[in-house]
């Protein structure tokens, strides 16, 4: 099969020769909006204006009952942390923004724990799949609230410490039900 080359012509004319046109175009549509917005607010008439504006200090937008919010970490009875280290939301993270260091309990039981617990939340894309992949009900996205604007790429990492003080006791069973969930009894 020969490999065949297809020669496309450009516009001709002075819109395909130059941006100035197109240049025009756009700073009419932005005129446009300036002007409706600057006169909908002389006469008090947002509403008509149809453009969704808010004065972001005073007015808030309201979030549906699903939305997510910053991650937090749920604790146990006894106030420590309910993650076992088990990798599972680092692994599944499509952004690779969840980095997490096992250490082994204090008291010698067999379960791990997190000695270095850490979400980038500037890399985050808010995807939930940590939630979901979690076997322990440790890690959630429920608060509702956005990652603060911050001017140093270090403040937008949230450590063990800053996920924990949004954890609450977790209503969760820990390990389940067991391995014969299927019967009835």
């Amino acid at each position: 099969m020969a490999i065949t080359v297809k020669t496309v012509n450009r516009p001709a004319g002075i819109r395909g020769e130059t941006y100035l046109i197109a240049i025009g175009e756009g700073l009419a549509v932005t005129f446009r909006h300036l002007i409706r917005n600057w006169v909908g607010n002389m006469l008090g008439k947002r509403a008509q204006t149809q453009i969704a504006t808010l004065d972001y200090p005073e007015e808030k937008k309201v979030y549906p009952e699903n939305n997510r919010g910053l991650h937090r970490l749920m604790k146990r009875d006894d106030g420590e942390v309910r993650c076992v280290a088990c990798m599972m939301c680092p692994t599944v993270c499509p952004a690779h923004c969840i980095t997490i260091v096992p250490e082994e309990a204090p008291d010698g039981s067999v379960e791990k724990r997190p000695k270095v617990f850490e979400i980038d939340e500037l890399r985050c894309v808010v995807c939930g799949l940590c939630v979901e992949a979690c076997p322990c009900d440790a890690i959630r996205m429920d608060t509702k609230v956005h990652a603060s604007p911050t001017t140093r790429r270090v403040d937008g990492i949230l450590e063990l410490h800053d996920l924990l003080s949004r954890g609450t006791l977790s209503s969760a069973t820990q390990g389940g039900i067991g391995p014969f969930w299927r019967e009835k009894k």
